[in-house]
């Protein structure tokens, strides 16, 4: 690991994690869908829906609004989030995919809000210690705002009010990547343990098969409210491909994962929901658009073991900006997952478990 300042990390506040972290990425409350999925692609997996200020009640009985510098007047106020897992819930109807034009042209004000992550809109201080902020991580929740000047200096922790002239987005992944680069005798005692030892495996893992369509694997997703879901070879002709299945022990082919959808056109999105899961993964990254997005020249699957050492997985998610492990044996048969949720959890409670906090 890279060395860095060897302070412990309960001494860290939020605002260590936002040094270099660029000013929000967002949109309008009446911006399409089409709209918010050319901002995704080219930025983020998620983004903030603003609106103008008093119209909306804020998601989860927020208000978090933007102010202006000079004045402190209000300037626009965001109401919610929109993820992928907010635009797979939107296009996974029975419409057909003649109703796709419609969907993709309405505003996100209506698409937030389908699922929990779009439903609950977070603030948190920048002076709020780093313990407190995994354990909100921890928790579930993927990103956070961060106010850039808020007016609030003696206050730490998570907040449903909260006004300044800019904010940036606090992500697990941020937080992943600040823990990898901290450097303690006690640190290093944690991450050299394998994700076994430290409980952060889950067990039960939903899959689809090799021979699920895009569309079939969209609605299962929806439903379940997954963001995706490994797939699995087929076992025979019988089983149904259009429903999840339990994937335990069974052999790991590929991925499908909602922002898998990031910058589909929509004659693109058309041609490829009557595909089996598998060729649409493989056929992701020989895309032009998705090539010119990602770093990685082709798909990779991605696994760990029950071996791995948290040090390795923690590595790999930082170098491959996964959000989640498949969990495998020696032959690649699915034992569970990991999430960076599940990765936030075990270093806390290791943490809190030591004697002098790192």
């Amino acid at each position: 690991m890279q060395s860095s300042n060897c302070s412990r990390l309960m001494d860290f506040k939020v605002k260590d994690l936002t040094v270099d972290k660029r000013r929000l990425v967002q949109v309008s409350d009446n911006a399409t869908l089409a709209d918010a999925l050319n901002v995704m692609v080219k930025h983020v997996r998620a983004v903030p829906v603003a609106a103008a200020p008093g119209q909306w009640l804020g998601a989860g009985g927020s208000m978090i609004v933007e102010s202006d510098k000079e004045t402190g007047s209000a300037k626009k106020q965001y109401i919610g989030m929109v993820t992928m897992l907010d635009v797979v819930a939107h296009i996974a109807g029975n419409e057909g995919e003649n109703g796709l034009d419609k969907k993709m042209a309405a505003p996100v004000s209506s698409i937030i809000g389908h699922c929990p992550e779009g439903r609950s809109l977070w603030s948190l201080n920048p002076n709020t210690s780093i313990m407190d902020c995994m354990e909100m991580l921890s928790k579930g929740i993927h990103r956070v705002l961060v106010p850039l000047d808020g007016n609030m200096e003696s206050i730490s922790g998570p907040e449903l009010v909260e006004s300044a002239s800019a904010y940036t987005m606090l992500t697990q992944m941020d937080l992943i990547s600040f823990i990898l680069h901290r450097s303690s005798s006690h640190l290093h005692a944690i991450l050299s343990r394998t994700v076994a030892s430290l409980s952060a495996v889950n067990d039960t893992v939903l899959a689809i098969t090799s021979q699920a369509r895009v569309k079939d694997a969209v609605k299962c997703m929806s439903v379940a409210m997954l963001n995706a879901v490994p797939i699995v070879e087929a076992s025979s002709d019988e089983e149904d491909h259009r429903q999840l299945v339990d994937g335990k022990n069974r052999r790991v082919v590929g991925t499908f994962s909602s922002s898998d959808l990031k910058g589909c056109h929509l004659a693109t999105l058309r041609s490829w929901l009557p595909l089996n899961a598998l060729e649409f993964a493989e056929k992701i990254p020989r895309t032009p658009l998705f090539a010119a997005a990602t770093s990685t020249p082709g798909r990779e699957l991605v696994t760990c073991h029950v071996t791995s050492t948290l040090a390795q997985v923690i590595s790999m998610v930082t170098a491959k900006r996964v959000h989640r492990f498949w969990v495998v044996d020696h032959n690649d048969g699915l034992q569970g997952l990991l999430s960076l949720t599940d990765i936030i959890a075990a270093v806390r409670s290791a943490l809190l478990s030591t004697p002098h906090h790192l």
